[in-house]
């Protein structure tokens, strides 16, 4: 029966075939051939089932299981014994199967074996396993009934494919096959292998799926290669198996070519599998990394994964969305959603494998950090550098360094981060702690991109995680508040800021860590304390949580608590701290706002804390004028940043101008009188006044009213009934004043013009022949006296300098003449006046108890009666006495940009010398100029020569901006630009420096974002323009009239001095505008074509809208024109930095690059006019970053090095001692190390960025190569020999420590000359040229053995040989005390070219190529170290 039933492979395929058509044909065609009772015994008397019974088996029918009496190894050691025993063996098996086929023709019957047997429990039966197998599993346990078992089970299955699951609930298919699992031996492995795959094959695909996954606990392991090769093949072909298939791949014993084979077939269909296979598919791919393809597989799998993102957001929409609407939410409601559910599996994929395989983890780094294009990078990358930082603590520390890198070269940005957290914010919520533990690492950092970056981490941690995570961001911020980091302090409350914005709701509920701040005010700045109390303002004014209230009885205490304190320290906190909160309270709410919405006008209520609060602040300051001075500036400040509701305004308006009209203004006509040391006056007023119903600035007296020259800038106590009047309140309580009546007339300040045109009691201020003769009292006197004066004028200036009439603005201007005239006084006042220490002007600096607050001075009050407003007239010339404008003495005009100030306390002490006095070291005693101030600049300028007729023939003329006045305000606005939009990492300051030094002076300016800063200056960049073509006019017809001649007629005056100065400023704010990284950030980037456009337009006014490229180019060709005008080698500088940043900004940078080159040989190749004492007037380190810049952008470095050193120098040495280069002026004697310097880097630089041939490559590449290689050793050469002639310590610097760390390690080449200047600085004893010694003599070793290494690859080895070396000096000569003590092993070879036939060269003629070229550079050295 079995020989007809056994059929060949292709048959038995056949047959399954046929079956199984046949059983959908007709499902129920085949009844049970009889009906049992139900749970009675089979009685048959079959060899089957007398078998069975005799082996301990018991046949039930129906429903019930069959019964095995003994144990299942018992039953099948029996059957097997009966079996083989039996006198009919073999042909008894045959009836046995046969009986087995006859019984399970009945489908009950065939269930019941199929299923477990019931285990009978006598005495005699063992007690161990209580679970039995089936009679089909016990049986295919017996060898000689396995393979027709087996058979049977095959044939059977087909009719059971296509029916439906019984009503019991059990597959047939399925209990067939899990006969197959886990059986101790199979006999026939290779036909069972075959029997299943023919059967996964015709199988429907749910049972295909479940036969796949079968595999591997019914096959053994000398299956797997053939089982493997044929998975592979379904995988092509049915896509709809693939998790199945690859499941069991993982789990099989394959070869490394075919689990290879499979991966790339996986990752091929990558980008086309359903997003339900993507994590088994990554997941397989993972598994079958090994170490040496990891970072290869990893790359690929990156491109490839990062595919299937264009459909996850789609998929996680309904998420995001309600993420955004709602603030904070679960997601646990969500995850139904099997889109999330296969992103969230598909990274628990990849957690795994990075936590539990490092070569993953790290190959997955590696791949990161190797992408270079910023487009390249991808939101995969952001969110497997979290995974991995969360999950593999090791890599923590290599992950940061990767992050600053990427961030440094603005691969990862906002965008990419945000997009991160968008699609991934489910993933990245698991690994919160993780994020804020890499956001405190990132703040860390003194790099501000990398600052901003974490800053970005804690924000978008806020916004999409959770409520517990949203505690520990706010808690992880008020940490970094707490670390006493400036820049940490700093961006930890403009975080808590942005999301006091974002998410009002949420930072409420975590209100009560912010109030914790409260108790570490100490060493906080002022701005910090802005900050923090109008976020705490801000959370505690809600009317929406009534429980805040708590948060406002802890404000009140602490205002109070330190509005009471006599030290200025915490004072000032007390200060600070209520007029924000007093503005938040005060704000007007007739528009509704997105923190208080709802909200309507000002209550009487509210109305009456506001004025009772600032009545506080002003009773406890009032005894303080400095205290008082920071109050009214505090307030100014409210006024000008919140609209204030309008009952506020109105009650601060009336009470501040009455306020000062009793303080400091008086009647023209009544000049006070009294003991005073200097004669009054009314000075720099600009009207006539022919009666008495003038008014003026009563300062003279006020300031001699006061103890300033006994205590420095301290007052002497007042009568307690007497008010307090300092002249020290006077520019900040007048800002306040214009503000308010700003406000309140919506820029009208008619109402207090009078004040623009009104004198001041002063003195005659010209030192002339007395200022020697004066006392140190009188000297600190009139400089004080000035310093407020100076003071006055510009909160003046900064008042009205935005009045449209003429007349305004012709009084302005005279003011801003006025400014530059008292400061060209002071200058000489200082010179004479040795530690001086003035008065304050800004007043919210903790190094401001220099000036004690607690004295008064006695003053008078002072009453006036005249209109304070005044009466307009007619300008028709100022009545001061002043020198000439042009008159001043500007040391500084080739000074770099003032970045490397002295600090404050060097500017107290004042230890300049008398003929050095720079107002730049006294900067924080000035008041601040708005950025208003600077639409001044939109008047022309008028060089002096040009001028025929006098500015103010006629009344109606306009007085024209001079250039003086020009360069005071080019020069405070370039101050600005470094302060605001320079990165601050290159403005940090030393440790230990007082934390507020970098705002002294910028305190408004800091109230404004860098964004609207930039929007300021391209306001301006037409009329700068127009400033810097009218300079470089001036200087064309300069150099036109004195010929070309570089130190001709007009070159040593002031007024050149000053438009070269003017020059520079302007160039450097162009570069400071242009050089600002913010221009790409969202919402700035229009900024910058309306910048260009203004560029643009001066060279083709009119045109139409341009691409970016197209109006870069134009605006590079227009500001290049400005060459040939170059007054000074800092505008050069300026200039080619300025051309460098329009450049990096364009997609083809390498059109203009040549350029940039030329023009700077140019200005190297240029003679410059000397500086002062016949010295030079280049600054060396911008001679280096100029030829740095010319080395870095020229084609042919190699050539450009070999002009100047093979060319520029010979000329140097040949000319006298105090002469230069003839082809390059700007090289001489003192600036050979900087040429030598930058020369030796840039070739460094060179030869590592050369790659090395391969036997690929045509002969053409190798000889290119070995010609650029000649040229660099060529150039190596001249420069190690010029330190014979200049053997200076910092030219055998250079070379002991760059080069041989590099070029030396490329090339061989003058050893002997470095192995003399190893001698050379034992000599001398020279400690810093010998500590150099040891790692030259390690890399001429390291040479020696590679050159050897080299030659013997190439067949070449008789061309090298080993001589000791004679210890010599620079000049050859002989160190007798070491000659028989120490040698030195280096290479010396021989002209061995002839020596070496070509028979032992190679056959590859690319190597007998090499090896000749290294016998040619060997001979040579041999050559030219030959003793």
């Amino acid at each position: 029966m079995l020989s007809k039933r056994r059929l060949s492979t292709s048959e038995d395929k056949e047959s399954l075939t046929e079956d199984a058509s046949k059983a959908r044909k007709q499902p129920h065609s085949k009844k049970t051939k009889k009906s049992h009772v139900h749970n009675e015994v089979e009685e048959n008397d079959s060899v089957f089932v007398k078998l069975l019974k005799t082996s301990g088996i018991t046949l039930k029918t129906g429903e019930s299981q069959n019964q095995l009496a003994v144990d299942q190894i018992v039953f099948q050691k029996k059957l097997f014994q009966t079996l083989r025993k039996h006198p009919s063996y073999p042909k008894i098996v045959e009836e046995f199967v046969s009986g087995l086929e006859s019984y399970i023709e009945d489908q009950d019957s065939f269930r019941n074996c199929l299923l477990s047997c019931e285990r009978l429990q006598d005495e005699e039966a063992s007690m161990g396993t209580s679970y039995c197998k089936s009679l089909i599993k016990l049986l295919l346990g017996i060898d000689i009934l396995q393979p027709a078992i087996i058979k049977i089970l095959f044939e059977k299955l087909p009719e059971f494919l296509f029916k439906n699951v019984n009503s019991d609930g059990l597959s047939m298919p399925r209990l067939i096959i899990n006969q197959l699992k886990w059986l101790d031996r199979v006999v026939d492995s290779k036909d069972l292998t075959t029997k299943i795959m023919q059967l996964i094959s015709i199988a429907p695909v749910y049972l295909q799926h479940d036969f796949v996954t079968s595999l591997p606990e019914i096959l053994g392991d000398s299956q797997h290669a053939d089982v493997g090769n044929e998975l592979s093949d379904l995988l092509t072909e049915n896509t709809l198996l693939t998790v199945p298939i690859l499941d069991v791949l993982s789990s099989l014993r394959l070869e490394p070519k075919l689990l290879t084979k499979v991966r790339q077939l996986v990752m091929g269909k990558l980008s086309s599998v359903m997003l339900d296979d993507l994590p088994m598919s990554v997941k397989f791919i993972l598994h079958s990394i090994t170490a040496t393809d990891a970072l290869e597989v990893i790359s690929e799998l990156r491109e490839k994964l990062d595919l299937q993102h264009f459909f996850l957001p789609s998929l996680l929409q309904a998420s995001q969305s309600k993420l955004k609407n709602k603030g904070q939410t679960s997601f646990s409601g969500n995850q139904e959603n099997s889109g999330q559910d296969c992103v969230t599996l598909l990274f628990d994929v990849i957690k795994s494998a990075v936590r539990y395989e490092k070569i993953i983890s790290e190959a997955w780094i590696k791949a990161i950090e190797n992408t270079t294009s910023v487009s390249e990078h991808k939101i995969l990358d952001l969110a497997m550098l979290f995974i991995i930082y969360s999950t593999n603590t090791q890599t923590k520390k290599y992950i940061e360094r990767v992050l600053r890198n990427k961030i440094r070269s603005g691969c990862f940005e906002e965008q990419l981060l945000q997009g991160t957290f968008y699609i991934h914010y489910l993933v990245l919520k698991d690994v919160c702690p993780s994020l804020l533990s890499l956001a405190q690492s990132l703040l860390h950092s003194l790099d501000q991109s990398i600052i901003v970056f974490g800053s970005l981490l804690y924000k978008y941690a806020f916004n999409f995680f959770d409520t517990y995570c949203q505690q520990e961001v706010i808690g992880a911020l008020v940490t970094h508040v707490f670390s006493g980091n400036e820049a940490e302090v700093d961006t930890a409350l403009d975080v808590l800021l942005e999301l006091l914005v974002l998410n009002p709701s949420a930072m409420r509920l975590n209100a009560v860590f912010v109030k914790g701040i409260l108790d570490y005010l100490d060493n906080m700045s002022p701005q910090q304390i802005r900050k923090l109390f109008y976020i705490l303002s801000t959370l505690a004014f809600s009317k929406q949580h009534e429980a805040s209230s708590h948060i406002q009885d802890d404000m009140h205490l602490v205002i109070r608590k330190q509005l009471s304190s006599t030290m200025f320290k915490y004072k000032l906190v007390g200060i600070i701290g209520a007029v924000t909160m007093a503005g938040i309270i005060a704000a007007d709410r007739s528009r509704s706002s997105s923190l208080t919405p709802g909200r309507g006008d000002l209550s009487s209520e509210q109305c009456t804390q506001v004025t009772s609060l600032l009545q506080l602040v002003h009773s406890c300051s009032e005894q303080s004028p400095q205290a008082s001075a920071l109050y009214y500036d505090e307030f100014a400040n409210l006024i000008q940043g919140r609209k204030l509701a309008p009952k506020v305004l109105e009650w601060a308006g009336q009470t501040i101008f009455n306020d000062f009209q009793d303080a400091f203004v008086v009647d023209i006509c009544v000049v006070p009188e009294g003991d005073y040391p200097f004669p009054v006056k009314a000075l720099y007023g600009l009207e006539d006044y022919d009666s008495c119903d003038g008014i003026a600035i009563n300062l003279l007296p006020l300031l001699f009213s006061q103890d300033f020259v006994k205590d420095g800038g301290r007052l002497t106590s007042q009568e307690s009934d007497q008010k307090l009047v300092s002249p020290l309140c006077l520019a900040p309580y007048f800002r306040l004043l214009r503000l308010c009546v700003d406000r309140q007339h919506n820029g009208n300040l008619e109402e207090i013009d009078g004040l623009l045109d009104c004198p001041i009691f002063l003195t005659d201020l010209e030192p002339g022949e007395r200022l020697e003769s004066m006392s140190v009292k009188e000297r600190s006197f009139i400089c004080s006296l000035i310093f407020l004066t100076l003071n006055w004028f510009r909160e003046v200036v900064n008042a009205f300098c935005r009045q449209m009439l003429p007349e305004m603005k012709v009084k302005v201007l005279t003011r801003l003449k006025h400014i530059v005239e008292l400061q060209q006084l002071l200058e000489k006042h200082l010179a004479v006046t040795p530690d001086y220490v003035p008065p304050l002007a800004n007043f919210d600096l903790e190094t401001s108890e220099v000036t004690s607050h607690t004295s008064t001075a006695v003053s008078a009050k002072i009453r006036i009666q005249g209109n304070l407003g005044g009466r307009k007239r007619k300008a028709d010339g100022s009545k001061t006495s002043s020198p000439d404008p042009l008159s001043k003495e500007d040391n500084s005009e080739c000074d770099p940009a003032p970045s490397d100030r002295s600090q404050l306390e060097k500017e107290f002490r004042g230890k300049e010398e008398k003929t050095s006095v720079s107002l730049q070291n006294y900067h924080a005693f000035f008041r601040e100029l708005d950025l208003e101030v600077f639409s001044i600049l939109h008047c022309g300028l008028v060089a002096k020569f040009i001028l025929d007729t006098e500015m103010h023939t006629e009344a109606t003329e306009v007085v024209q901006l001079q250039p003086p006045e020009l360069l005071f305000l080019l020069e405070d606005l370039a101050q600005k630009l470094e302060n605001m939009l320079t990165p601050s990492v290159t403005r940090r300051f030393p440790f230990l420096k007082s934390k507020g030094n970098r705002h002294i002076g910028f305190a408004h300016l800091h109230q404004r974002s860098a964004s609207e800063i930039a929007h300021c200056v391209v306001q301006l960049l037409s009329p700068m323009c127009n400033h810097l073509e009218n300079i470089h006019n001036y200087f064309q017809c300069l150099t036109a009239k004195n010929h070309g001649v570089v130190d001709g007629p007009g070159i040593k005056g002031q007024e050149y001095h000053i438009m070269s100065s003017c020059y520079q400023r302007l160039l450097q704010i162009l570069h400071g505008l242009f050089a600002w990284n913010g221009f790409f950030q969202p919402g700035n980037i229009n900024l910058l074509y309306s910048a260009l456009e203004v560029l643009t337009n001066r060279l083709k006014p009119g045109e139409p809208e341009q691409a970016l490229d197209e109006l870069l180019s134009q605006s590079f060709h227009y500001l290049q024109n400005f060459h040939l005008s170059i007054p000074s080698f800092q505008c050069a500088l300026y200039l080619i930095r300025l051309l460098m940043v329009i450049l990096e900004k364009s997609t083809a940078p390498t059109q203009n690059k040549g350029k940039i080159a030329s023009l700077a040989r140019q200005f190297l190749c240029r003679v410059w006019p000397s500086g002062e004492k016949e010295k030079s007037s280049i600054p060396n380190d911008q001679l280096q970053a100029l030829l740095s810049i010319y080395l870095e952008h020229t084609d042919g470095v190699l050539k450009a090095i070999e002009e100047i050193a093979g060319v520029g120098v010979p000329e140097l040495i040949n000319s006298p001692k105090e002469a230069s280069s003839s082809t390059f002026p700007t090289l001489t004697r003192h600036t050979f190390v900087i040429f030598f310097r930058v020369m030796m880097a840039e070739l460094e630089k060179t030869v590592k960025g050369l790659q090395a041939g391969t036997a690929a490559d045509s002969e053409q590449i190798h000889e290119e190569k070995l010609l650029y290689w000649n040229m660099a050793v060529r150039d190596f050469s001249i420069l190690i020999n010029l330190i014979k002639v200049f053997d200076s310590r910092p030219v055998l610097h250079v070379c002991l420590k760059e080069d041989v760390l590099s070029l030396l390690e490329t090339f061989q080449l003058n050893t002997r000359l470095l192995h003399h200047l190893c001698g050379h600085s034992k000599i001398h004893q020279d400690t810093k040229l010998t500590k150099h010694v040891p790692l030259l003599k390690k890399t001429l070793e390291l040479l020696v053995c590679r050159v050897k290494a080299m030659l013997i690859l190439n067949n070449c080895r008789e061309a090298f040989w080993l001589g000791n070396l004679k210890n010599r000096d620079l000049q050859g000569e002989e160190i007798i005390s070491q000659n028989s003590q120490e040698s030195t092993a280096d290479e010396s070879e021989d002209d061995t070219s002839s020596q070496v036939s070509k028979s032992k060269g190679t056959e590859d003629g690319e190597e007998d190529e090499a090896s000749n070229g290294e016998k040619e550079r060997e001979s040579d050295e041999s050559d030219d170290d030959s003793d």
